[in-house]
């Protein structure tokens, strides 16, 4: 499955260059040239990362970033800009992104920092372990579940999809997209085993942080 990319950027000449570069590296492309029409595609849309420009029209890259985490967005960011100062790069940090890249730049540097990103497994944690409530929290380096501080077994595929949900919270995610991180090509996913993993993580966690959107598939919820 590609990696979807949302690339905020209002020069169109450096985004065309950008989209092509990705996009012939194996990546989808979405493109933005204002931090309105960036913010509407992310609410519309499901992103593994964003590309974002800071000076642009109306909304700017760091105030946009900063809307999104207060929202809890924990999608990726990466900024790019030719701002230059210390104060601007302490201001990318502080807003939520993970990386920061200055113009002029060369593309297989800025290929080296998506692909560096994209192979992380969470976001924006301070801890290894990330919280579900007070008694549940999910290890997020050994990929274990614990309940009261015990280890809770879960089968492989029940494991990744509980990583799913916690590393897209809030996020509707389609079947497909569930499909296509549980079931390598090999396999045929199927329907009524990935109700049975939903069915199994609901009676560890409760039923409430895992909801059903008719006919889009799953969101989990971390209120």
């Amino acid at each position: 499955m590609k990696a979807k990319i949302l690339l905020l950027e209002d020069d169109l000449t450096l985004s065309e260059t950008v989209v092509d570069f990705l996009e012939g590296h194996g990546f989808e492309l979405v493109t933005a040239y204002d931090g309105d029409q960036a913010s509407e595609l992310i609410y519309e849309q499901q992103f593994d990362l964003f590309l974002l420009d800071v000076n642009v029209p109306r909304l700017n890259g760091f105030e946009l970033l900063k809307q999104k985490r207060d929202d809890g967005v924990k999608t990726p960011a990466i900024y790019i800009t030719s701002l230059n100062s210390i104060d601007s790069l302490e201001d990318g940090y502080k807003s939520g992104c993970d990386d920061y890249i200055r113009k002029p730049f060369v593309l297989k540097e800025l290929l080296f920092r998506v692909e560096s990103i994209l192979k992380r497994g969470f976001f924006h944690e301070t801890s290894a372990r990330v919280k579900i409530d007070e008694h549940v929290e999910y290890d997020t380096e050994s990929n274990l579940l614990f309940v009261d501080g015990k280890q809770v077994q879960l089968n492989t595929k029940t494991s990744q999809l509980l990583k799913l949900f916690l590393q897209n919270q809030e996020e509707v995610l389609s079947h497909e997209r569930i499909y296509d991180t549980l079931w390598s090509y090999e396999e045929t996913p199927s329907e009524n085993a990935l109700r049975t993993y939903i069915k199994d993580l609901r009676k560890i966690i409760g039923k409430d942080k895992i909801v059903s959107i008719k006919k889009l598939g799953y969101r989990f919820s971390s209120k």
